[in-house]
């Protein structure tokens, strides 16, 4: 039969494993569904690993489906053991809320709320938290033998070095989760990363245990992100790429996906992007044939910083570059400056009026100070984009952006960011 959706999901390579592919495929065709993506606030933003569920769910809003976002206030604090192999460090509930509202903030620049399958956000604290002890063990312990949660690989992983009851019953709890959601919001699939099979099953037999009737629900993964050469996807050389921008600015944001080898440059614009397979096509072209004017990484960088971080704040990262590449820093704010040099070497030193070839030599700019008269005299040297030539200068308050800090660059590539006290 055919569903438009899944062909898409397909070639994108985001469908990993299906619990009934004909089953889903049949309901895709017959009606519009409800379906759901849930998010632990470990943290208060999410990472760029974290949003492939997400940008999948939101494909089926495009189609006309209706996504429902779980944000676990609940289960963040217990904590999910898959893909771990030590117990979580538990959060304070003001911890939990404060992380739920940098996660909901991302989540709205991502999906649409104001359409008539518009998106419908639930934290599942309001369920499970007034859930006393005995309910919790006679309504859903019962469900779910010891044999069949021991079976589940998030579990199994974890039996040699341990496992908290807590952690154990993590599993169950997301279970009841997805037959809240089926009970209440008429959801009838859950998407989650490789990792989430064990908890997806687990809700589909919840599901199934508690209901009479034969129930329709499903269950999809997708599947783990890589990179061609093997190593882990979504870090860069300052860690994890976050989606807020004080983690990670919107700058250093563009240049990671900029950065994109061409191997791995197609695969994330069907990943990431909601690009049309046609012009994804047509940029493989360029890869192939002309890989050095890297228009696909631009594509993709330019479609990811405007997704996450708005039109202006790509607009901004695409004049720090060109900046940086023409070496024209005159262009740029003091805050640009500081995020587009927040990774190159950095001196401090106190505030004073010192001279130029001194200053070199002592923030280790220039090796000596015959070296330091000579890159001065060759116009080697600017300051904050300003060439200077003099080796009397004196650099002094009026060298300091925001009386804070000097950019020095030295040739035509080295940039150090002198700090001041």
């Amino acid at each position: 039969m055919g569903n438009v959706l899944i062909e898409d999901l397909n070639w994108r390579g985001l469908l990993y494993q299906q619990t009934d592919e004909e089953g889903l495929e049949k309901l895709l065709n017959e009606e519009q569904i409800s379906l759901y993506c849930g998010v632990d606030p470990t943290a208060d933003s999410m990472h760029i690993g974290h949003i492939v569920p997400l940008l999948t769910l939101r494909r089926f809003q495009m189609h006309g489906h209706r996504p429902i976002l779980l944000v676990g206030g609940a289960t963040g604090m217990i904590g999910d053991p898959s893909g771990r192999s030590e117990e979580r460090q538990l959060q304070t509930i003001e911890q939990i809320d404060k992380n739920v509202a940098g996660i909901k903030k991302q989540m709205e620049q991502i999906f649409d709320f104001n359409t008539e399958n518009g998106a419908q956000m639930v934290n599942n604290h309001d369920w499970i938290n007034g859930m006393s002890m005995i309910e919790f063990f006679r309504d859903y312990g019962k469900l779910l033998s010891i044999n069949y949660m021991l079976a589940k690989d998030n579990v199994a992983s974890r039996l040699e070095n341990g496992i908290s009851f807590t952690e154990f019953s993590y599993m169950l709890l997301q279970g009841i989760d997805f037959n809240h959601l089926y009970n209440n919001y008429g959801c009838r699939v859950q998407i989650g990363g490789s990792d989430q099979w064990g908890n997806i099953t687990t809700g589909l037999e919840v599901i199934r245990k508690t209901h009479e009737e034969e129930t329709k629900a499903f269950g999809i993964t997708i599947p783990l992100v890589t990179k061609a050469d093997g190593t882990k996807f979504g870090k860069s050389a300052g860690g994890a790429v976050w989606l807020d921008a004080e983690k990670t600015s919107p700058y250093e944001f563009y240049q990671f996906w900029i950065n994109t080898a061409d191997a791995d440059v197609i695969k994330y614009l069907k990943i990431f992007t909601f690009m049309e397979r046609n012009e994804i096509e047509a940029l493989e072209v360029t890869v192939q044939e002309e890989p050095h004017l890297r228009k696909a990484q631009l594509t993709l960088a330019e479609e990811m910083t405007r997704l996450v971080h708005g039109q202006d704040s790509l607009d901004q990262a695409i004049r720090i570059s060109k900046a940086l590449f023409s070496g024209d820093l005159k262009a740029l704010t003091a805050n640009e400056m500081k995020d587009a040099f927040k990774d190159v070497p950095t001196f401090q030193m106190e505030k004073s009026t010192i001279n130029i070839v001194d200053f070199l030599v002592e923030t280790g700019v220039s090796p000596s100070k015959r070296q330091a008269r000579e890159d001065v005299t060759n116009g080697a040297i600017s300051l904050n984009g300003e060439r200077t030539t003099d080796v009397t200068y004196e650099v002094d308050s009026k060298d300091r952006l925001e009386d804070a800090f000097t950019i020095v660059r030295r040739g035509k590539k080295k940039y150090t960011m002198v700090q001041f006290n």
